[in-house]
């Protein structure tokens, strides 16, 4: 039986382009494994504090840090909500990987997990290569390298792109787009989903 540890931290619990497209996710990858397990972890409606000094110094040692070590050790796949806000990742999703993070513990020079993150990493507008924005991106850019290289894990990114279109009237021409977008998305994280859960119950 493998194990999905799935992350939201979109701020608003309906409405999300990357709740709805992890749910949509889980859903294909339980069908897939109906056996196996989902660990679920709200970081907008359960806040985790900011790293601070007795838990950096405590380390592995730390109750909290710990546990989040061990769910993440637990874990046969990782599944997370990362929306773009102000160009980056929302403070709460930062606040995880401060704390999950436990350099010599489960992170660090040496240590090569090889688990498989799949990143739902949504965004209002377009910040693909080539466009205007591109150097605005701090999403992709930085989880790819935090994961990699502080896990070893095997990143791979889902990008629904345009998300405020369908609300912005000064975005209504790329509503197309978006619908193209949110569509592709959809169709990427159940195809995703059926190959990881086969891949992991194999």
């Amino acid at each position: 039986m493998a194990t999905l540890l799935h992350i939201d931290s979109a701020v608003f619990p309906q409405g999300s382009a990357s709740r709805d497209i992890t749910a949509a996710f889980v859903k294909s990858w339980l069908e897939a494994h109906p056996e196996g397990e989902v660990v679920y972890r709200d970081l907008a409606a359960n806040p985790l504090p900011h790293l601070d000094v007795a838990a950096v110094s405590a380390g592995a040692d730390d109750a909290l840090r710990s546990e989040l070590a061990a769910e993440l050790a637990a874990a046969d796949a990782v599944l997370i909500g990362a929306p773009m806000y102000n160009f980056t990742i929302p403070s709460t999703l930062k606040a995880w990987l401060d704390q999950v993070i436990i350099v010599g513990h489960n992170a660090g020079p040496g240590v090569s997990a090889g688990i498989p993150i799949t990143v739902i990493a949504s965004r209002g507008g377009s910040y693909a290569p080539g466009t205007p924005r591109e150097d605005f991106e701090f999403v992709q850019n930085y989880l790819d390298k935090v994961l990699n290289g502080m896990f070893g894990a095997e990143v791979d990114f889902i990008v629904p792109e345009m998300t405020l279109a369908p609300v912005k009237p000064e975005m209504a021409e790329f509503i197309p787009l978006a619908e193209a977008s949110r569509t592709k998305a959809f169709e990427e994280a159940e195809q995703k989903a059926k190959e990881l859960a086969t891949r992991l119950a194999a």
